[in-house]
């Protein structure tokens, strides 16, 4: 078939680019110091087998992180980064190696310790790898990249063709021909991206190898299966046939020891690929790039992609086995040159550049700026490559201190924001905690709706809808709409017989201004009718002069079309988060404030108080940062102050009246400080609403006055989508997980789970621990 042809049909190239990525990443453990880890894997991260995101590969050390599939890029690193924070802040003060060659073993390798799995033959299978290859090869990790061509893509060039009438057929062709030409020039990715030169103490039993070489993962003194074992890539038919046969020969145990670069996918089982056809290829001979922080760059993928592309465009050699073999020959010869030295295939290597240059030219394919100009780099001065950069590093040192100190840098980027999910720090921030606990207990994302904070969380077959990190199922729309409207959330807690604000709601300035004679000379409250946020609320405790009435007013109004004015309750305010019938967490919140030192204006105390770096905008941080509004003037201008005046030495000046931590107020964790009595009121009044999920609001003036006693407390605001990041991260005061308890109420079977695990160690159920590691 001619793909050149094909591919340059203008049906197919709107579709060139069309494709899904996958990666699985391989990194042991290491303490402080650059030495394997002792330590079993954390407990913290949900113990599967089949954990979507997060296995051990052969040895308790070793970490696979995998990303799911993605149509992106973008999409890729974002999984990629969050599964990284997710593995970093799950350990006990350990690092990610980011070398493929292990750090130091062991002297006696049955030191190194198999992975602990729960199914028996998986450990089995890693004890006879362990007899077959020894333990020590079993220990050098890397990156498998997964790649599929897009299906438009692939339709699109099966319908530019004649030659081949079945479909799938079409599709083995392809992808057995791209398998071809990958196994023939990997030698080409080896030289640009091979980054194992050295091997630390203990890797080799003997002197099998003194020289510095590009890669010693691509080489034969890398984990290979034996000469013996032979696979045709002539045909689909072939590949199974060979793979089969070698398993029946003894040559491999089963079908998964057949360790080749490139990997045919199609189903659970090589035979599959017959009757579902090759769904993608697996690419397993990448090195782990020591200077890219998750392992591999997107320039490398962006490389791989077009790569592929290209080795599909380019022509291959009459007899196919024979080609393949011949890039075994030739990438050996790659992998063992010094990492300095100039490649014996250069001549070639320049060649390729230039065809992939003129395929981007022929195809219109839009590719950075610099990648052409990278790879002619490393092409013209090989320090430059990985394998060369990396050797020169080493060369001041020692490998084992330069990637200590990088994995040091990795594990403090990791550490800097930990109430941040890397790769999706531009969502709502109770979302990336409650997206990192999932990732932690194996429940697998996918993000519907980015903007709108809407994912679908997936265990097994049972599936949730969740938006903005605690709205689902389990709450019907009515309930939504009740706490939403506090006209009606007020009517009903009455009616339930619980004490709620007096006051009337308006639809009109005008019509407010008519009443102001209700209000003035006693404490009230202005706010909108179905806001939250505490956006557009006016708190007058001594009455208010008409033009201030007026101006919180016309604040009010900008949030919502219908206004309440409702009575001030006398007390401090606490926020109660309520879920499934139970009190989780109860918080104290300070209004925005500043304290004064004698010098600053208040002003400059705010920009000062400000420049804390757990503050920041738009929910992405545990503390919003405080505003100098219209509403913080007036109430400024309510206690005899102004922006440019000087407070005095430890006077504290509050900026609000409501303590909402969304308009800079402070908050203080005070669950374990309130009696029963009130929590009771807050499951019930909850409960009067129907839901399931709330963040109500009570006015308390004495905790220690029983709830039962007449104006004992208040509810002044019922929240159908409460903020959950104030109780996981509290000014000060206890951490509360609430996203955790979330994610254990939509999936019950977690806790099951759990239980059987601690029934089959012998551990009564009250005596268990669960490790909640902060995000």
């Amino acid at each position: 078939m001619d793909f050149k042809k094909m591919l340059a049909n203008d049906r197919v190239k709107p579709y060139l680019l069309k494709a899904r990525y996958g990666i699985e990443k391989e990194s042991h453990r290491v303490d402080q110091s650059g030495n394997l880890a002792k330590t079993d894997h954390p407990k913290s991260i949900t113990l599967k087998d089949d954990h979507p995101y997060i296995q051990r590969d052969f040895s308790e050390t070793q970490m696979e992180l995998i990303t799911p599939v993605t149509e992106t890029v973008e999409d890729l690193f974002n999984y990629l980064a969050a599964i990284h924070d997710v593995a970093y802040r799950s350990m006990d003060d350990e690092m990610l190696w980011p070398l493929s060659m292990p750090p130091q073993l062991p002297e006696d390798e049955e030191d190194i310790v198999i992975a602990k799995l729960e199914n028996v033959e998986n450990v089995r299978y890693r004890q006879f790898l362990s007899q077959s290859y020894g333990r020590r090869k079993q220990m050098v990790s890397g990156i498998h990249f997964n790649f599929e061509f897009g299906k438009e893509l692939v339709q699109a060039l099966f319908r530019s063709q004649s030659e081949i009438e079945d479909y799938q057929q079409f599709k083995a062709e392809m992808y057995l021909k791209v398998t071809r030409n990958y196994l023939h020039y990997r030698w080409f990715m080896t030289y640009f991206y091979g980054a194992s030169p050295q091997s630390e103490k203990n890797f080799f039993e003997d002197d099998s190898l003194n020289e510095t070489v590009r890669s010693i993962r691509a080489s034969k003194y890398g984990y290979a299966n034996s000469d013996d074992v032979q696979v045709s890539y002539s045909s689909i038919r072939n590949y199974i046939l060979d793979l089969a046969s070698m398993v029946q020969r003894g040559l491999l145990s089963e079908e998964k020891e057949f360790y080749a670069p490139v990997r045919l996918r199609g189903g659970r089982h090589v035979s599959d690929l017959e009757d579902h056809g090759v769904q993608y290829i697996e690419l397993r001979n990448i090195d782990l790039n020591p200077f890219e922080r998750h392992g591999i760059s997107e320039e490398q993928v962006e490389f791989l992609h077009l790569f592929l592309l290209y080795l599909l465009w380019k022509d291959e050699g009459d007899h196919c086995d024979e080609w393949v073999k011949m890039g075994d020959s030739y990438n050996e010869i790659v992998a063992l040159e010094h990492p300095l030295a100039r490649t014996q295939f250069e001549v070639e290597a320049d060649k390729m550049i230039d065809e992939m240059e003129q395929l981007v030219e022929i195809l219109d394919l839009p590719v950075s700026d610099m990648l052409f100009v990278h790879l002619r780099e490393m092409l013209m001065d090989p320090s430059k490559t990985l394998a060369g950069k990396l050797y020169k590093e080493n060369e001041k040192s020692s490998q084992s201190l330069v990637a200590t100190l990088i994995a040091k840098e990795n594990y403090k980027k990791s550490w800097e924001k930990p109430y941040q999910l890397a790769g999706f720090t531009d969502m709502e921030l109770s979302t990336q905690i409650l997206m990192f606990d999932a990732i932690q207990q194996g429940v697998q994302i996918e993000i519907l709706d980015r903007q709108a904070q809407f994912l679908k969380l997936k265990l097994n077959d049972h599936i949730e809808y969740v938006k903005n990190g605690n709205m689902t199922s389990k709450d019907n729309y009515v309930s939504t709409l009740i706490m939403e409207n506090k006209t009606v959330t007020k009517k009903i807690l009455h009616q339930h017989g619980f004490r709620v604000p007096k006051g009337e709601e308006f639809q009109t300035i005008d019509q407010a201004l008519q009443s102001y004679h209700l209000f003035s000379t006693k404490p009230f409250v202005v706010k909108p009718k179905t806001t939250n946020y505490g956006l557009g609320i006016s708190i007058f405790k001594d009455g208010a002069k008409e033009e201030d009435y007026l101006k919180a007013l016309t604040l009010a109004f900008k949030e919502d079309h219908s206004v309440i004015v409702e009575e001030f309750m006398k007390g401090t305010e606490y926020r109660f988060f309520v879920l499934n019938d139970q009190v989780h967490a109860v918080l104290l919140r300070i209004p925005a404030n500043v304290k004064g030192d004698g010098k600053h204006t208040i002003e400059e105390l705010v920009i000062e108080k400000n420049r804390d770096p757990l503050r920041g905008r738009d929910h992405r941080t545990p503390l919003e940062t405080i505003q100098l509004g219209e509403l913080e003037n007036l109430m400024l201008k309510g206690q005899g102050y102004q922006m440019d005046s000087i407070l005095e030495k430890d006077v504290i000046v509050y900026l609000r009246e409501n303590s909402n931590i969304s308009t800079g107020g402070d908050s203080i964790d005070v669950t374990d400080l309130i009696p029963d009595d009130y929590k009771k009121i807050a499951v019930d009044a909850v409960s009067a609403l129907g839901v399931k999920i709330c963040g109500i609001d009570l006015i308390i003036e004495d905790t220690e006055v029983p709830a039962t006693d007449k104006n004992a407390y208040g509810i002044i605001e019922a929240n159908f989508n409460p903020s959950m990041y104030m109780h996981v991260y509290p000014y000060k005061g206890k951490s509360r997980r609430l996203t955790m308890h979330i994610i254990q109420y939509l999936f019950p079977e977690l806790l099951q789970s759990q239980d059987s695990k601690f029934i089959k160690l012998g551990v009564p159920l009250a005596k268990r621990e669960f490790t909640m590691v902060p995000c």
